[in-house]
Formats: structure tokens, sequence, C-alpha cells
């Protein structure tokens, strides 16, 4: 859902249909944050210049004015916009707007497990992402028929799906043979 790295900053679970931003938190780490907030504080700080808003935004406390980190379930499905030349050709597509689904790479604490699984397999940490490349969340995270029904699926069987190949990951196991990794 969220980076062990965006523990400590204020998040909230994203919402479908929202346009998200690959964004550097004030505390360093790499996330999610909605293009709305951001776009509103670069707003505020345009028309909020002056004497006394620099006084106020001096004492007022950090939480007022931070970003909240976006967080997103795994399994929920994506459309990655911006990606940039090199990290198209590294992934083996070429196109600048893709599909792709939410998940999560590691279970083990302390490292960077946040990561889009493109439709070809592959699979990007967010850290990778360039700031300021944009991510459309759409769909159902729950079910609800909102998958595509010539597929004969809907979001909660994607999310069930992505949640299972998570934990074969995590264990070791390849998906394809259903044994150990390496055996």
């Amino acid at each position: 859902m969220c980076d062990y790295s965006l523990m400590a900053i204020p998040n909230r679970l994203a919402v479908s249909g929202e346009e998200l931003v690959i964004h550097r938190f004030e505390a360093g780490s790499v996330g999610l944050a909605s293009a709305s907030d951001l776009r509103r504080r670069h707003e505020c700080k345009v028309q909020c210049r002056g004497f006394w808003p620099t006084i106020k935004a001096l004492f007022s406390p950090p939480d007022a004015q931070s970003i909240p980190a976006v967080c997103i379930p795994p399994g929920a499905r994506l459309l990655v916009r911006d990606i940039p030349a090199k990290l198209q050709h590294e992934c083996g597509f070429q196109d600048e707007v893709k599909e792709a689904v939410f998940t999560q790479v590691s279970a083990v604490v302390n490292t960077f497990r946040d990561a889009v699984r493109f439709q070809n397999g592959v699979e990007v940490l967010l850290q990778r992402f360039d700031q300021g490349q944009r991510v459309r969340v759409f769909g159902s995270f729950f079910g609800g028929g909102t998958g595509d029904s010539t597929k004969g699926t809907t979001a909660r069987d994607d999310l069930i799906g992505s949640l299972a190949a998570d934990v074969l990951n995590v264990l070791g196991v390849d998906r394809k043979t259903l044994s150990p990794i390496g055996s």
C-alpha cells in the first residue's frame, strides 16, 4: 500500500479515477501524491507570498502544510503516463502510456516494495520512476463488476490474482511451474 519510507508521512487511500504524481516528499521519500493536492499547494505558494502569510506558515505545524502520500492497494489497475524512453527500452515496450497493476515485490521489512507490474510481466519499483510522472488509478479496488467483461474477470479477480502472485514471489516460487525458483 505505502512503502515503509512513507510511514512517517500523513497518508490516505487512493480514489478510483484519481490522477497521481510521483513525488519526492519533504522527508526525501519517493511515493505517490495527488496531482490536485500538489497543484493547490503550488497555487498557495504563489498567492500566499507576503509578510503575514510567511509568518503564519512559519508558526503552522508541519502537518498542516504537508502533502499526504497516497497509498494504493495491491491489485489496483493503473494507467502509467510519461514513461521515460530509457525505462520503456528496459521494460521492452515503446509506449509513453501503459496499463499496469500495482503490486508489492517483497514483504521484507525496511525495503522498497511498491511497484507496478506491466502487462508483459515486468515489475518496476516506484523509486525508479521520474519525479512528476503521472499515474491514473482506474477501476474498482475490490470487485463490483468493473472488470473487462470480454475477459470474464472483475477487479476482485485481478486483485486476488495479483495477491497470489505477490505471495508466490515472496515465497520464491516460480509462478509458471509452481516450483521453487532455481530448481
